[in-house]
């Protein structure tokens, strides 16, 4: 998801996101050692859309306020 299509979601889906994005970072910690499929770089890239969606979470709070 690009960062123009978080700004257009509103806070409740962004949160949504975030709890969706928790989980798959779980399920990678979960997989096996041994799993070659998996792409290492997708942890940092999740962990970088979640934070992304939280620092857009803190701008529409600021706005609102």
């Amino acid at each position: 998801m690009k960062l123009s299509e978080m700004r257009e979601k509103t806070v409740d889906e962004l949160q949504n996101a975030i709890v969706d994005w928790k989980k798959q970072l779980l399920e990678f910690r979960l997989k096996p050692v041994t799993d070659t499929k998996l792409d290492t770089s997708t942890v940092s890239k999740t962990k970088r859309l979640i934070a992304q969606a939280k620092t857009i979470i803190t701008e529409k709070g600021k706005e609102n306020a």
